[in-house]
């Protein structure tokens, strides 16, 4: 790959990314707002599941329009990853900025509350898991805002490597 060619496709992943993970920042702002309001939150599930798809069309776009129809699968390999590590970005600073200056404890009482309904507390009781949901809301609720960016930052990054060995293998064309 020349140099010329290498600043192509980072240029072509960032745009790529950026639009991934605008689409995974609505996906996770319908979830949140869809804690209550089922429909919301299956929409934004629906989003997620749609991503690698729409990942997949880009790279496809990538090879059609800058590539003239030819892409190795070690090129879409490291477009793929690099369209996945922009989107990750993006969502870790859009994560983070939501959880230090927007959540203000609303996914937690959203869970608590859920928690308490009485359907769930007998489901809860019956397992016997009373202690350790209390102590997983406790550990949640003292997790920083960047710590919770920067394990869906990681999450995303290996969920994009793992995806990207099926987005190549399938765009692939010589």
């Amino acid at each position: 790959m020349t140099p010329e060619e290498y600043k192509q496709l980072k240029a072509f992943a960032r745009i790529d990314g950026a639009l991934l993970g605008v689409m995974w920042i609505i996906s996770f702002a319908c979830y949140v707002i869809g804690m209550s309001n089922p429909m919301l939150m299956m929409g934004g599930l629906l989003i997620a599941v749609c991503s690698p798809f729409f990942a997949a069309s880009r790279v496809r776009k990538f090879r059609d329009y800058a590539r003239d129809g030819v892409l190795s699968f070690k090129r879409g390999m490291a477009y793929t990853i690099l369209l996945f590590f922009y989107a990750a970005l993006l969502f870790a600073v859009a994560q983070y900025v939501y959880f230090e200056f927007i959540d203000n404890g609303h996914i937690m009482n959203q869970i608590a509350s859920m928690m308490n309904e009485p359907q769930n507390q007998k489901i809860i009781e019956a397992y016997g898991l009373k202690q350790s949901m209390d102590e997983s809301l406790k550990i949640m609720s003292q997790t920083r805002a960047i710590d919770y960016a920067l394990n869906y930052l990681s999450v995303n990054l290996i969920i994009g490597t793992v995806l990207s060995l099926p987005i190549a293998a399938a765009v692939k064309k010589r």
